[in-house]
């Protein structure tokens, strides 16, 4: 069924990256439904009140809907409405004009613009940029209107993994909508599962299988990564991270801290801190400093300081040797 159109559009605000991902689908859209010929588009210094308002008014034979995309309403005065609402008043039937204000600061697309666009039978939409604090809150709303059920901290978990994009959040949400269907639910354990990449995964399951002490999990996933192009230095902070995180941990549970007191006090899913601590729970503090300067060693190694000329995956398998031994 092909798409429907109103008379008139008003699309403005302050999230510029919005307005122009909307108006070039806009414009495909257009071309696809009346052909190059029958798509005017104003921009620049052509895009004056004068000019669309004697384009709104003129006579033309051209065959099907007739689209008049207009960009920069922003710098249009008060004044302006003199010519252009009463274009809009008579538009000629199949005639679809739409109004792009890139707002900022002062620039404000000018009084009676959105009251002449609805008179016409048209749709007026803000594209306003969220504040960063904001945003798991307008994540959540933007998850249901796309069908899905998204936790207050999935939201979070999203922004932090995502960034502060706003049409990048959207985009991650439109995927999780197709691949998990309507209505799904989604927990924070989800997001951080579905958002990290194969190789940020496994790398979380390299540093993981170290702390557990784990010498064949550990072989497994180096070899994986190395296979998928990854590089020593790049893991290398992963791991580091992971054992001084460890090594935390095994402090607090010496010093006499309940398990659960350490695992509220982790930053990641419930069920990954109970698997972290249990990990841990198979080691001590003392290994795990003696891992964390072998991982200091390799990195010094990994930098030319090695002797020998031993390889990178040498060095790197001995260390996973030495730290599980």
């Amino acid at each position: 069924m092909p798409p429907s159109f109103k008379p008139a559009y008003l699309i403005h605000g302050d999230d510029h990256g919005r307005l122009a991902e909307r108006r070039a689908r806009l414009r495909q859209l257009a071309e696809s439904e009346s052909g190059s010929q029958g798509t005017e588009v104003f921009e620049g210094e052509g895009a004056t009140a004068e000019a669309v308002a004697a384009a709104l008014s003129a006579m033309t034979f051209a065959i099907g809907r007739r689209f008049l995309i207009v960009d920069g309403v922003e710098r249009w005065k008060a004044a302006d409405m003199r010519l252009i609402a009463p274009a809009l008043a008579t538009l000629a039937p199949d005639t679809t004009v739409v109004f792009f204000g890139r707002e900022e600061g002062r620039a404000k697309v000018p009084d009676g613009l959105a009251e002449a666009v609805e008179k016409a039978g048209g749709d007026v939409s803000a594209e306003r940029t969220v504040r960063p604090w904001d945003l798991p809150k307008w994540a959540v709303a933007q998850a249901r209107g796309l069908g899905l059920e998204l936790h207050p901290a999935a939201a979070r978990a999203l922004v932090a993994h995502v960034g502060e994009r706003q049409q990048r959040l959207l985009r991650e949400l439109e995927k999780l909508a197709l691949e998990l269907g309507d209505g799904a639910r989604i927990d924070l354990e989800q997001i951080e599962e579905i958002t990290a990449s194969s190789a940020e995964r496994k790398s979380w399951t390299l540093a993981d299988a170290l702390v557990a002490r784990d010498g064949a999990a550990a072989t497994r996933a180096y070899l994986e990564l190395r296979e998928q192009g990854e590089r020593l230095a790049g893991l290398l902070f992963t791991i580091a991270r992971r054992l001084r995180e460890a090594l935390e941990v095994a402090t607090r549970l010496e010093g006499g801290e309940s398990t659960s007191q350490v695992r509220r006090g982790l930053r990641m899913p419930p069920k990954a801190a109970e698997r972290f601590v249990a990990d841990v729970q198979r080691t001590d503090v003392a290994s795990l400093r003696a891992a964390i300067a072998v991982v200091a060693d390799l990195e010094l190694a990994s930098r030319g300081g090695s002797r020998g000329g031993l390889g990178e995956d040498t060095l790197a398998l001995t260390a996973i040797s030495a730290i599980a031994a």
